[in-house]
């Protein structure tokens, strides 16, 4: 009965989540407040069903769920939501939050069509570890804020190209400055990246103590410092260099795509993250 009712409550996240990208792609093309307006409050309604969905799975497991890749796409998902609702209210930026939830969207498709394995989450329960645990929620939230920066680069993009061929509308006001799209995706990056720097350590102490065995050059401890390098780089330019423009914003985007690949291959790959796929 338990189980049947978190499948229906999914579900309807599913459907309203649906919806709402649904109404912010009718105000993306014809710039509608009124179809913005629902839009928003659909989401704001998912938000609060993943809430409820978040603490009843941890009702249920007696845990935090982000041991295995299944929760950690819900989580992640969570996360977008979040972040994207908050900026909305606070910066008033409403086509971040409609590129944000399609991303969102994404990975809650993903959570809930992926085959649920229950070996995964056997091993999960044996190696409940406070440690684990911060570390493997600090890596989603810094991926949160950089998948935010990729979005404001993106923006940044079609905002030049817009200004560049001098299409001006309505659209291209509602996109946001240029001056303001980089200055966000710098904020989130300087965010993520000490965010992450601390996961990464905090990753690296539970291996040395749990899996003396696994070796640093394991393809997933790899591809997590090739992203700090990476990251770490886009502020250095930024900062030191005085980098800025389309340039900047293409490496923010190269480095995102590092992220899909650190998440979806190195992941599986990985005999440090073993119990994680």
């Amino acid at each position: 009965m338990f189980e049947q009712g978190m499948t229906r409550l999914h579900e309807l996240m599913i459907v309203l989540y649906a919806a709402s990208i649904l109404f912010y792609f009718i105000d993306f093309l014809q710039q509608n407040r009124k179809a913005n307006k629902i839009a928003f409050w659909l989401l704001a309604i998912v938000w609060i069903l993943q809430t409820i969905f978040l603490f009843l799975y941890m009702f249920r497991t007696g845990r935090f769920p982000v041991l295995t890749i299944f929760e950690g796409f819900y989580f992640y998902a969570w996360v977008l939501i979040t972040l994207s609702l908050s900026l909305n209210r606070l910066l008033r930026m409403d086509f971040t939050v409609f590129f944000t939830n399609i991303l969102g969207f994404a990975f809650m498709a993903i959570h809930t069509f992926m085959p649920f394995q229950l070996q995964s989450e056997t091993m999960a329960e044996k190696l409940v570890s406070e440690l684990l645990l911060i570390h493997i929620v600090m890596a989603i939230l810094s991926y949160g804020a950089f998948s935010l920066s990729f979005i404001f680069s993106m923006l940044y993009l079609l905002q030049y190209h817009l200004l560049k061929r001098k299409k001006w509308s309505q659209r291209l006001w509602r996109i946001g400055d240029l001056e303001k799209l980089e200055k966000m995706s710098y904020i989130l990056n300087g965010i993520g990246v000490p965010i992450l720097v601390l996961s990464l350590i905090l990753g690296l102490q539970w291996k040395f103590i749990k899996l003396p065995n696994v070796t640093l050059y394991d393809p997933k401890i790899l591809g997590s410092f090739i992203l700090l390098i990476v990251y770490s780089v886009f502020l250095y330019l930024k900062v030191r260099k005085g980098m800025y423009g389309k340039n900047l914003a293409f490496i923010n985007v190269l480095a995102f795509l590092i992220i899909l690949i650190n998440f979806f291959l190195l992941s599986r790959l990985s005999t440090f993250h073993f119990w994680y796929m």
